[in-house]
């Protein structure tokens, strides 16, 4: 029934690099050379030539039959005849082929007329009565007509077989080409993406200032014998401008920029990757200074020798060909390699020790200032209204990368069409997150009385939880309005950190179950709305006592909760890593913790009963209410139980109790 956003990740990545900031990339896309061997660069003639040839030379023979008609005046044969006996005919001539008479009148007149295939004897007796010069024409073909019949076919059966073999030439052309890189070649003289197109990220483009530097005067480099890194590795998240930042390097050097996605190695044909990585640094090499850049380089760099392939695998062949083509060049020729991954624990420790890969860059999710940049970068052609705040949209946002922020600008400038106004304001904004974070409002979704009650209640429970918990992360939004799956939804807005206590998970878990109990105080019984929060706070509970050694019982001990089967890790073995006995005490610490963190949901439910009721209330008539008005509710309901039991027991407790 509702959906309780899950706590951030822990730990930041092994290489305890913290912070950092999106790229954004702005201004022209870059424009790709075309190479001699690019196949766009020589067009074949088209395949519909030949025929427009052929119908041209058809035209062109009988074109005096297509174009040729008859002048003059047109009568019919019964008149032709009477005009003949009036003595009105001076002469005419009587073509045999197609039949039409033409001829000339008494006063000067051209006239035209069909007659018979052969002039009858009266006829003819009745031209030579009244005296008129008549001829009979049998027009010749030109020689050229002659030979139509005879080429005609000939032509075109060459047509037929000229066609079948550019067709047989293409096919042979693409299957010699299919070894042949694919990387796309951008221009150097114009370059398109620099750092000053990069939002934040200081401390990464400090550390990769270094192949710039060298790209450009590699003299001072040699001078004090330092080697700079033959490989670099972009490590973070999706949407972070991985693949921006290789631009952005390739825009400062100007040099020649090789990209190249790891899929575009693999072919149905065996060897093809192999040869494409030859031919890759092939390219780079002829461009004297370049830089390689492999996007997903995960997708060809897995560790050999996993799984049911064996060393046989087509994948495995383009990886070693890789391997090898990197050692086959020294850093004194100018070419970098960068690659870009989201999965780096997938790769072969080949791939990744010094003299290939040296250098690991991690790109993580930005921060509140960098995200702020990145707002502004984004909001740069777009018309903003006065009262949007990208500082407070910045701070609601965390956990956003660069991608999902340019999503959320866009999303709010579609809400601000949709309403029609000529401007994006703070509301389309707020639409706009709800839809990103929350999903797509269901407007189909008509929910009865009893199921909105139900709803509402289990909601207040998780806003009144959030509020009261002191490690919980501030309560923004409390909806029953219907959203993706959801029923309804309590939205809290985590803080910026990078470690977690115990106390702030157990909080998480005493919240996710604060729609349960609710219920189960309200109403006296359970139903099927709190499979969602079980199954979250289930998992976190399990984290604590397998990965992060939250568990006195258990002690500090840790087991991965994910097997990579797709490498070969236990494939034939059993995954779990620990005795029966072991198992056991797991699974009594993990339901430990969700029955003490149930039993204090409900404690502190009991506690704030008239809170939750006037929550449960403010729901059912507003349907969405913010956590400043949750809190100024509980504080209310804590005022009318402390007067109804200073009214009922004289002697008593304190005044009030404050929240």
């Amino acid at each position: 029934m509702s959906e309780i956003p899950p706590p951030p990740p822990p730990p930041p990545p092994p290489s305890g690099k913290r912070g950092g900031q999106n790229p954004f990339m702005k201004g022209r896309a870059p424009r790709q050379d075309k190479s001699p061997t690019d196949p766009q660069a020589r067009r074949p003639m088209p395949r519909w030539a030949i025929w427009v040839v052929i119908a041209a030379l058809v035209m062109l023979a009988f074109s005096s039959r297509l174009w040729t008609t008859p002048t003059g005046e047109k009568f019919s044969y019964t008149e032709f005849l009477a005009l003949v006996d009036d003595g009105k005919v001076a002469d005419l001539t009587i073509n045999n082929a197609t039949n039409i008479i033409s001829g000339t009148l008494s006063d000067g007149r051209k006239f035209t007329t069909t007659g018979a295939v052969q002039l009858s004897e009266a006829d003819e007796q009745l031209l030579k009565q009244r005296g008129v010069d008549y001829n009979f024409s049998t027009p010749q073909t030109s020689w050229f007509m002659s030979l139509i019949p005879i080429f005609l076919p000939f032509i075109f059966i060459v047509g037929i077989f000229m066609w079948m073999q550019r067709r047989a030439m293409g096919q042979a052309g693409n299957i010699m080409s299919i070894g042949r890189s694919r990387a796309k070649t951008y221009q150097s003289d114009k370059p398109s993406t620099t750092f000053a197109d990069v939002a934040g990220y200081e401390g990464v483009k400090q550390e990769i200032k270094e192949v710039v530097d060298f790209l450009r005067m590699p003299e001072r480099f040699k001078e004090i014998g330092a080697r700079v890194p033959k490989g670099i590795l972009l490590v973070g998240p999706p949407g972070t401008g991985k693949t921006l930042f290789a631009r952005a390097v390739a825009g400062e050097a100007g040099v020649g920029f090789l990209s190249v996605t790891g899929s575009d190695f693999m072919e149905m044909f065996v060897g093809v990757g192999a040869s494409r990585v030859r031919d890759l640094f092939q390219q780079a090499r002829k461009m004297g200074k370049a830089i390689i850049f492999i996007d997903e380089i995960d997708s060809i760099g897995r560790k050999r020798g996993a799984g049911l392939g064996g060393g046989h695998d087509e994948r495995e062949q383009t990886l070693n060909q890789m391997l090898a083509e990197m050692d086959g060049f020294e850093t004194s020729e100018g070419i970098v390699i960068m690659a870009a991954t989201n999965r780096p624990d997938i790769l072969d420790p080949a791939l990744l020790r010094p003299g290939r890969f040296d250098r690991q860059i991690v790109v993580p999710l930005p921060e509140y200032e960098e995200r702020l940049a990145i707002l502004k970068v984004h909001s740069r052609d777009k018309r903003m209204g006065r009262d949007v705040d990208l500082d407070t949209m910045a701070r609601a946002t965390p956990g956003m990368s660069g991608a999902d922020l340019a999503n959320l600008v866009n999303e709010a400038a579609l809400f601000a069409v949709r309403r029609g106004s000529t401007e994006i304001e703070r509301i389309d904004f707020e639409n706009a997150r709800d839809r990103v974070v929350l999903g797509a409002r269901r407007e189909s979704l008509v929910l009865n009385a009893e199921e909105k009650r139900a709803t509402a209640y289990h909601e207040g429970g998780h806003a009144v939880l959030a509020t009261v918990l002191p490690h919980s992360d501030p309560l923004h939004k409390v909806t029953i309005l219907p959203r993706g799956m959801a029923l309804g939804v309590t939205w809290t807005l985590p803080e910026e950190r990078h470690t977690y206590s115990r106390e702030y998970f157990e909080d998480i878990i005493c919240k996710a179950m604060g729609g349960r109990v609710a219920e189960k105080i309200v109403f006296g019984h359970l139903n099927s709305g709190a499979a969602n929060d079980l199954e979250q706070a289930t998992g976190i509970a399990r984290r604590m006592v397998r990965e992060w050694g939250m568990s006195d019982k258990v002690g500090p001990m840790a087991w991965n909760t994910q097997q990579q089967v797709f490498l070969g890790e236990d494939l034939m073995t059993s995954g779990r890593e620990y005795s029966d006995e072991t198992a056991r005490m797991i699974d009594e610490e993990i339901a430990r913790i969700l029955t003490e963190q149930e039993q204090r949901a409900h404690d502190l439910l009991v506690k704030h009963r008239k809170g939750l009721d006037l929550v449960a209330e403010e729901l059912l008539e507003q349907e969405t209410i913010d956590g400043a008005l949750v809190a100024r509710l509980i504080q209310k309901g804590i005022d009318r139980a402390v007067e109804g039991n200073s009214s009922s027991d004289k002697a008593g407790r304190p005044e009030h109790d404050t929240l």
